[in-house]
């Protein structure tokens, strides 16, 4: 699934490529690409038709175009709605020439005043597109509502390490679910967390609270970098179904210390990494860097043995 770093890269592109254009029309070939915009694919495409698209914006994981009459900031948009958009495990926004063959799996096309075309492809179709109203969450600051709830990430100039380390310090879980809630903090997804911890030196299934501040503090440092670093190069894609609007994959692949690299040596200390399952996934660490906790408890409570992380 397309992490932070990989959206921020397909809103960067939006904001290049249809910022400033009108919608001359809207086709819905797929209704699962639309299926969370309750009023229906005639809906969606008539409240689309005739707007422009006038700033490109993103919360963690989350996209959104602002529909309005062309002001070009969010701190204008009271009564706006936005078109937000998810991209799912293989959704992909490409701006297309209205003459080129369309793809198999294109769900919904949007023909733009400049000639070209948005078209929102899915392989999977677990990805959509839904219009929703923007409103103030704070001063100066717009959101779509469906996405209120969805906490700040850490590119995000307002982010609040500090805050957030106290809200990690509050939760009896494994430092990598925490750093898969959304709600504590986004944008960050199963291989950004492999590589965070890694960077950083802790086994994910250790637990939050047990995890002293300054370290805490130092997942968080390792989480920005590392997206900021994949960011860099594009994002990561292992195979075509992430890609640009303009359909370049990015190479962030390349430099992964340890997501996908199962019994490759680790570049720190040359272990071989392992890989271990983690809620219907996998989960990428180094057995030497990132030793194990061993837990001790009765019906499933865990409670750490190792010593206290400093």
């Amino acid at each position: 699934m397309p992490e932070l770093p990989e959206v921020e890269v397909v809103r960067r592109g939006l904001e290049s490529h249809v910022v400033g254009r009108a919608i001359e029309s809207v086709e819905v070939l797929h209704p699962r690409a639309v299926r969370r915009h309750a009023a229906g694919p005639a809906d969606l495409a008539a409240r689309l038709h005739g707007q422009t698209f006038s700033g490109a914006f993103r919360r963690g994981k989350y996209l959104w175009l602002l529909l309005n009459d062309g002001q070009a900031t969010p701190l204008a948009c009271e009564a706006s709605e936005s078109l937000l958009v998810h991209l799912g495990m293989s959704g992909q926004m490409l701006v297309q020439p209205a003459s080129a063959p369309r793809e198999v799996h294109a769900r919904i096309v949007v023909s733009l005043s400049s000639g070209e075309q948005l078209r929102f492809v899915d392989q999977r179709t677990f990805g959509g597109w839904l219009v929703a109203p923007v409103s103030a969450v704070s001063a100066g600051e717009y959101l779509p509502d469906p996405v209120v709830h969805i906490a700040r990430d850490p590119l995000d100039p307002r982010f609040d390490s500090r805050a957030v380390v106290e809200k990690m310090k509050r939760k009896p879980s494994e430092i990598k679910r925490v750093l898969l809630d959304q709600s504590v903090i986004s944008g960050v997804g199963n291989i950004y967390a492999d590589e965070a911890l890694w960077r950083a030196q802790v086994h994910g299934n250790r637990l939050a609270s047990a995890l002293s501040r300054p370290k805490l503090a130092s997942i968080i440092a390792a989480a920005h970098d590392v997206m900021t670093a994949a960011l860099a190069q594009g994002g990561t894609s292992f195979d075509s179904l992430y890609v640009n609007v303009n359909g370049q994959s990015g190479y962030f692949s390349r430099s992964l210390a340890v997501y996908g690299r199962e019994n490759q040596p680790c570049h720190r200390c040359g272990a071989p990494i392992q890989r271990e399952a983690f809620m219907n996934r996998s989960s990428y660490s180094c057995p030497r860097c990132q030793p194990r906790p061993r837990f001790t408890g009765r019906r499933g409570v865990l409670a750490p043995v190792t010593p206290r992380i400093k």
